[in-house]
């Protein structure tokens, strides 16, 4: 077993920059001792800074603290900042070691903990292994999980965090829309005149006739639910009355596409309120043509549509200002 692990470890020489950044934090230190922790610490750091980017991985030397000279100084601390991923701690282990030293101050806010053997030359390094979690100051370097778990564990973290940031983008518009700006044909981006999304044919005559009582205006703005499937591609319209006072009425609707007959089933349509609470809701059957919902609104009031259809949900931000 101990000689599969051995094929699992990555020894090179470590790159000539981080030897250069090594020296120069250790002439700064105050002390021997800490001279020496602090070249040990920059010299891990750097070497698993070439592993990880010839990996593919993004990382950052400029918001570790292990870079920073006070950081340095005050901590013992060899921590990698990793892209969209978090900090990477690269304790250095002598030859011949059996435990690393993970000293309290970083035994939290970490995603992982790799051991970095530095040779007696302090010219190359070999990466002996890592663990997700410590609760012990001495870690056994025989308890470390292979280095292929590492590339696994950070390739996990990576796709998880792409899903995230790509929910988020889905979930919420930060944009917000100005209501009463509308009053003044001022439209943010998206907002389009009903003919344009829907076409003349599929106009609601309640919208003509609201156009010219001028009792409403109304605008709409296409919402992709699936960003794969056409067909779950609706429109969002938003009316409102034409006047500046100090409440206003709202009429939220949903509407399939042009061409489209029915809005998708169970397609939720809820107003929220500034805390993000729901207050009304409706949600379509399996031949809705469309879903309307009515409020009203103070002047400096904040509110939210939501659009939820299965595990996807669209937020589109408001304000009566």
């Amino acid at each position: 077993m101990s000689k599969t692990r051995e094929l699992l470890r990555f020894s090179a020489p470590i790159p000539v920059d981080g030897r250069h950044r090594a020296e120069e934090l250790r002439r700064q230190q105050a002390t021997q001792a800490k001279a020496e922790q602090v070249y040990l610490n920059t010299l891990s750091v750097s070497f698993v800074n070439y592993y990880l980017r010839c990996m593919g991985f993004e990382t950052d030397l400029n918001k570790s603290d292990s870079w920073n000279v006070i950081e340095q100084t005050l901590m013992d601390v060899a921590d990698l900042s990793l892209k969209n991923l978090g900090l990477l701690e690269c304790r250095p282990v002598l030859e011949d070691a059996e435990y690393i030293y993970v000293p309290p101050e970083v035994q939290s806010n970490r995603i992982g903990y790799v051991a970095v053997q530095i040779s007696k030359s302090f010219r190359e390094a070999t990466l002996l292994g890592f663990v997700k979690q410590v609760q012990t100051d001495l870690f056994p370097i025989n308890e470390l999980q292979p280095l292929d778990d590492l590339l696994e564990y950070l390739e996990e973290l990576s796709q998880f965090q792409l899903a995230e940031i790509t929910d988020y983008s889905l979930t919420s518009n930060q944009e917000l829309v100005k209501l009463k700006q509308w009053l003044e044909n001022i439209f943010e981006a998206g907002w389009q005149e009903i003919e344009t999304l829907l076409g003349t044919k599929s106009v609601n005559p309640a919208w003509s006739l609201r156009s010219e009582t001028g009792a409403f205006l109304s605008r709409g703005k296409l919402i992709d639910l699936g960003k794969v499937l056409r067909e779950r591609a609706v429109v969002l319209v938003v009316s409102l009355p034409p006047n500046n006072e100090q409440e206003m009425d709202i009429i939220v609707e949903v509407h399939p596409t042009s061409g489209q007959d029915y809005l998708p089933p169970n397609l939720h349509l809820i107003v929220l309120d500034s805390e993000g609470a729901s207050v009304m809701e409706a949600q379509t059957r399996s031949n809705n043509k469309n879903i309307q919902l009515e409020f009203s609104c103070e002047v400096g009031e904040r509110f939210s549509i939501k659009l939820v259809l299965g595990d996807i949900s669209i937020t589109e931000n408001f304000a009566i200002c």
